[in-house]
């Protein structure tokens, strides 16, 4: 697992999209695993200036995204496909009948099948990864066990309380997702995870200062994949005593 740690969110979001950059020049028909979050937005924002003014091209990159809110149309201000649109895809060249957000609403279990299905036909070229201030990737959430493919997650108490400022009220958040599963998102060839935001002190610091991989806080998962980077400020590393 390769760490890096930028001066300042400023070069968080330059370094993150350089990563993505990189596969896009290289491959520019290239599947983008995608996420959602505060974590990626500066990124998101970096990449569409590269698109706008100096020519990076996404006309033939497809992307697949990580989950969506079970009950939640495309069309809501708070699905994840607004979200994508609203925050990247409005904002590059890209075709969006290449680009997947699982559906959120209709037959639940016939989505799913969808979106393994997807997934299953697609080789990411990297996976962007956000974490959860309990160490969530995607909505795979802490307990016993996690799960190998897309399910159906019941949300944690806590994400439901780190998600509540985008809904007009805690009540409206949804309790369920469905999101990609850990074996899933271990496919993609490579990982780029920036942790970004308030209140993930406790996640990095077991992702980056212990040597545990456990289910109870899944993004220690990452530490296993054979090409998987970390993103953090120098603020975090500080804060939680990361030296490199």
């Amino acid at each position: 697992m390769k760490v890096i740690v930028a001066q300042n969110e400023t070069e968080l979001f330059r370094l993150a999209a350089d990563l993505v950059e990189a596969e896009v020049r290289a491959d520019p028909a290239c599947c983008l695993g995608l996420a959602t979050g505060s974590s990626p937005v500066g990124m998101y924002k970096e990449l569409a200036r590269r698109c706008r003014e100096e020519g990076l091209d996404f006309s033939k990159v497809s992307s697949v995204n990580l989950d969506e809110y079970a009950g939640l149309p495309g069309e809501h201000d708070q699905s994840y496909r607004y979200f994508m649109n609203n925050e990247l895809f409005d904002h590059i060249n890209i075709d969006k009948a290449n680009t997947y957000v699982a559906k959120g609403v209709g037959d639940i279990e016939e989505n799913l099948r969808e979106f393994r299905a997807v997934i299953a036909s697609k080789t990411r070229a990297i996976q962007v990864l956000g974490i959860g201030p309990d160490g969530h990737i995607a909505f795979n959430e802490p307990g016993e066990q996690l799960y190998y493919h897309a399910h159906r997650e019941t949300l944690d108490e806590s994400t439901i309380d780190a998600n509540a400022r985008f809904f007009a009220s805690r009540d409206d958040v949804p309790r369920e997702a469905l999101t990609m599963g850990i074996g899933e998102i271990m496919e993609a060839k490579k990982l780029l995870t920036i942790i970004g935001g308030s209140r993930k002190e406790a996640a990095a610091t077991k992702l980056l200062l212990t040597d545990e991989i456990t289910t109870a806080c899944p993004v220690t998962m990452i530490k296993v994949h054979p090409d998987s980077t970390v993103l953090l400020t120098k603020e975090l590393a500080d804060k939680i005593g990361y030296k490199g």
